[in-house]
């Protein structure tokens, strides 16, 4: 009796014959698939490069300090103290204080934290809708692809801003609302970057072999096509975090994302906007918060888009 592996191999070789290749190298086909060696060249690339390595100790430093914000000052970011209102920056009170005597130094750290994951929410929501869409379109093709990549466009065809407020009021002004409304409105970016990378990967020998010895097409997406998808993403959605932060922040100013008394960056600058002549410190120190999170992000994501160039990698 012909065993299960013998008739795979069987199948395998059939298929290798059409291409001229052997079934033993058939069999191998993964190999062509970036190993460790691809990794330890990537980490390389990017510790060699001067301005990722400014962005990420920035971005450490801000992670680390929004992060630590229990520990590096003792006042609530919700707690009034009429008797402090208004305060310029001090020993006491570094960011000095707004309107309702609050240390703005505390409000700025503890609005890192919801800012700063926020956007990465909003990202791994674009990030999980676009994979999954473009995956599926790319692989499958025919009305499949031409349906999803149609409704992309529509999507695509209206502003990102005017999007985001349509899935808004939908849903209703809060900060977790915001998050979702941003992910859902950056899908379709997300989803044609995947699958561009699909129809490309998909082309390849090992997968054609896969498909052959009858390896179902959720494990062919995942297993062999997906690895191809994780570079472009990756560095899209590195950069994606800034913009994000971004929108979150301006959708807050709008009164469209968080609330007051929430300490988000957004928020702290809508309270300081009447108050620029006089009290300027209210305003101006989320905004460089936000200046320099984003500004901080783009170098580390053009760090990624250099250390996975191709053309950097044959060096």
């Amino acid at each position: 009796m012909t065993s299960p592996t013998q008739v795979g191999l069987e199948s395998l070789d059939r298929a290798a014959s059409a291409y001229g290749i052997s079934a033993v190298a058939a069999s191998n086909l993964t190999s062509i698939r970036p190993r460790g060696g691809r990794w330890r060249g990537l980490a390389r690339r990017l510790t060699g490069n001067a301005n990722t390595v400014v962005g990420l100790v920035l971005l450490l430093l801000i992670v680390g300090a929004a992060s630590a914000a229990p520990l590096l000052t003792p006042f609530d970011p919700l707690a009034a103290e009429p008797r402090d209102r208004l305060q310029s920056p001090s020993l006491t009170h570094p960011f000095g204080t707004d309107e309702l005597g609050r240390d703005l130094w505390t409000r700025v750290l503890y609005g890192g934290r919801l800012s700063l994951r926020a956007g990465f929410i909003a990202v791994g929501i674009a990030v999980l809708g676009g994979i999954v869409i473009g995956l599926v379109a790319g692989y499958y093709g025919g009305k499949v692809d031409m349906i999803l990549m149609r409704l992309a466009d529509i999507l695509m065809a209206m502003p990102g801003i005017l999007l985001t407020m349509v899935f808004i009021f939908s849903l209703g002004p809060t900060l977790t609302n915001a998050m979702i409304a941003i992910g859902l409105a950056s899908i379709p970016e997300y989803a044609r970057l995947v699958r561009g990378s699909v129809l490309s990967a998909r082309e390849h020998l090992y997968v054609d072999a896969a498909q052959v010895v009858g390896a179902p097409p959720w494990l062919v997406m995942t297993r062999h096509i997906l690895p191809n998808v994780v570079a472009p993403t990756l560095i899209l959605a590195t950069i994606g975090i800034g913009g994000a932060i971004l929108a979150l922040a301006g959708l807050s100013f709008l009164g469209l994302g968080a609330q007051p008394p929430t300490p988000e960056w957004g928020v702290i600058i809508s309270d300081g906007r009447a108050r620029l002549r006089n009290a300027w410190w209210i305003a101006t120190f989320p905004g460089l918060a936000i200046a320099l999170s984003v500004l901080a992000i783009n170098l580390v994501g053009d760090g990624l888009r250099d250390a996975f160039d191709p053309r950097l990698q044959q060096r």
